[in-house]
């Protein structure tokens, strides 16, 4: 039997593998982590239908477990050819061809410092809001109920200083959900999003940032955040312009979110240098070509699915890995 390793156990990864297994394909799954589901496990619900993130997952997971693929778990790549992959322990697993779905990295809010995130009180990002929704203890570290919330854009995305000059696509759709969620909690609350262009790019997100002003009255101000610091009443002060109006703002604020982006991987150097492979500018794996072979890597047998090639939501994540799985089809065929 054929069998192709697939590198990566997130959404990516799993509906990859699960493809080609329907197709009489043996698979393996390298996954670092000791559980299957990415960066999604971390989730609560979905923009824009606000479906719940397990439900995803776990429907992935259940087939993967009742399929007869093979998964390795708390084990890392660390290099590959188009017929094999070294693992961290040294053993060479030998293969028909390679999926890379290794994902992203999600960015690190405490480069951008005149946030003060991990210094001050109540600044938290993205990701540590939807943690929050997970566990059910949205609020204040002393636990009062904030009255003004801010959300900043494009925490490490587009932006030189940080050498991050891509977009990653989701935070604004991500900000105007979670701007919506918070109101749900917080109805008392005005909630601010700071923005330097508002991409609504899918189904359905242009209608969820307009149902944010209209029915929740959230506030949209573009302008990027200069800096925030703490005030006396133990409130956070952030410093912005309107670029609209061409006028400086001073808010006041009880709680700060930044929107942080999507960042290529560490490894992905070392692993495009052991198979030659191509990288683009970002430090994402860079395909062959971006329309007819956007999951064929610039090597024969090793292909890419997901977030490894580009900032990506769920729905293109998924889709990528059925298109995947036909491409390794008819290479093995």
């Amino acid at each position: 039997m054929e069998r192709v390793i697939v590198i990566g156990g997130g959404i990516a990864g799993m509906k990859t593998a699960l493809d080609l297994n329907r197709r009489g394909i043996g698979v393996t799954i390298i996954e670092k982590e000791n559980r299957l589901g990415g960066k999604v496990l971390g989730w609560h619900r979905l923009f824009p239908t606000f479906t719940p993130a397990n439900e995803v997952v776990d429907t992935l997971k259940a087939e993967v477990a009742s399929s007869e693929i093979d998964v390795r778990l708390g084990t890392c790549a660390t290099a590959l050819t188009e017929h094999s992959v070294t693992l961290s322990d040294g053993t060479v697993l030998d293969c028909d061809a390679v999926v890379l779905c290794s994902g992203f990295t999600l960015f690190d809010a405490r480069i951008k410092e005149e946030y003060g995130y991990g210094i001050y009180d109540n600044v938290i990002t993205s990701a540590d809001l939807e943690e929050m929704f997970n566990q059910g203890r949205v609020g204040l570290k002393n636990g009062g109920r904030p009255r003004r919330i801010a959300f900043l854009h494009c925490v490490g995305s587009r932006d030189e200083k940080v050498c991050q000059r891509h977009c990653s696509k989701v935070c604004c759709v991500t900000g105007v959900k979670q701007a919506i969620e918070m109101k749900k909690l917080f109805p008392e609350a005005d909630v601010f999003n700071f923005y330097m262009d508002i991409r609504m790019f899918g189904p359905g997100y242009e209608e969820l940032y307009r149902e944010a002003q209209q029915s929740y009255n959230i506030h949209f101000i573009r302008g990027r955040i200069s800096e925030a610091s703490p005030t006396i009443e133990g409130r956070l002060q952030i410093k912005a312009e309107d670029t609209l109006t061409g006028r400086p703002l001073k808010i006041s604020v009880d709680m700060l979110v930044l929107l942080i982006g999507m960042r290529s991987n560490d490894d992905n150097a070392s692993l495009a240098e052991s198979a030659g492979l191509q990288l683009a500018q970002s430090g994402f794996m860079a395909p062959r070509d971006l329309f007819l072979s956007n999951v064929r890597s610039n090597r024969d047998g090793i292909f890419y699915a997901g977030t490894v090639t580009a900032p990506k939501s769920i729905g293109e994540v998924l889709n990528e890995g059925a298109a995947v799985a036909d491409a390794v089809t008819e290479y093995l065929s």
